[in-house]
């Protein structure tokens, strides 16, 4: 995911927070953790603490697979969301 769409989808939320504040909220902790996971790598590496490899790894696809999960719903209509269609 680039930061064009990571940029792209956080306009949404933030131009609709009112509406959606839940959807708001859960980006941005997507984002918190994607934050997390690129800046693990520094004390991971620093204190020898490489079983967080998998983890850090994890946290920054978060974003990745949270559009991809909130996509796969939204097509079996489980889950409307607005801002798949925003570009």
């Amino acid at each position: 995911m680039d930061l064009d769409t990571l940029q792209r989808i956080k306009r949404w939320t933030v131009s609709h927070q009112k509406d959606h504040p839940v959807e708001y909220h859960a980006w941005d902790a997507m984002l918190t953790v994607w934050l997390m996971g690129w800046v693990g790598w520094i004390p991971a590496f620093t204190f020898e603490a490489l079983w967080a490899a998998p983890l850090l790894a994890l946290a920054m696809s978060a974003p990745a697979l949270y559009v991809q999960w909130r996509a796969k719903a939204h097509r079996a209509r489980r889950l409307r969301c607005d801002w798949l269609a925003v570009r």
